[in-house]
């Protein structure tokens, strides 16, 4: 299991001005030492190829892996906005893109189920992944919504991207290890707590988080090592 940090942990840093995704990605590599990262939408200063080749280069320089390109609002977009964001994600290097799906209150099922095979075609054609985040309260809350999710997407770039910690007591994590290539933990709790045991033989990025993006280099430095002694990363 390889480690990465998301720049959502530091969200509240990069709101107040006190870190650049540059100065973000450098820290990664050097104070953190990760595997890779995972680049959120609401953090980069531009969007236009030339920066996006700038990531692309500097993190492969520093070793680093894009493990994830995070827009939460992707599966509320409509097809040109998901158009852009796969051209986002392809131009970083980046395999997944991760996000939740809406929130159940905000439309029916069927008018979801229609922007992820949207997002599936466009996926397939880019030949990029799609790691859906079980968010509490959206089509994707409960195991019983994800393999439902799976079926009826029914789509070879269409997988999960999961926080084991977020399902409730009825979910049994472990019956979607195969369909899973994405991991993600709240690194403020304990490994203890991460709830991963079920994904022990996954090869993919665990990816360090926190919610409420108030991350702090020392405390985020402390969760990656405790994780790396508990997973062997």
């Amino acid at each position: 299991m390889r480690l990465a940090c998301a720049s959502g942990a530091f969200d509240r840093a990069f709101v107040r001005g006190d870190v650049t995704q540059l100065e973000f990605i450098d820290a990664c590599a050097r104070d953190l030492a990760c595997d890779g990262v995972v680049l959120d939408v609401r953090h980069f200063p531009r969007v236009d190829d030339d920066y996006l080749a700038q990531l692309k280069k500097m993190t492969t320089d520093l070793g680093l892996t894009i493990a994830a390109y995070v827009d939460d609002t992707f599966f509320l977009a409509n097809a040109d906005g998901m158009a852009a964001a796969v051209g986002r994600a392809l131009l970083l290097g980046a395999p997944l893109i991760s996000a939740p799906l809406a929130p159940e209150s905000s439309c029916p099922w069927g008018a979801q189920l229609a922007r992820v095979n949207c997002a599936t075609m466009l996926a397939k054609t880019a030949n990029l992944t799609l790691a859906v985040r079980n968010a509490p309260k959206s089509f994707a809350a409960t195991g019983h919504d994800c393999k439902r999710l799976l079926k009826e997407g029914d789509s070879a770039w269409l997988r999960l991207g999961l926080e084991p910690t977020t399902f409730d007591a009825a979910t049994d994590a472990s019956q979607l290890v195969d369909s899973t290539v994405l991991l993600w933990c709240d690194s403020s709790q304990p490994p203890i707590g991460d709830r991963v045991e079920e994904f022990s033989h996954f090869r993919g990025f665990l990816v360090l988080d926190q919610p409420d993006g108030t991350a702090l280099l020392a405390s985020m430095r402390t969760a990656l090592e405790e994780r790396r002694r508990r997973y062997g990363s």
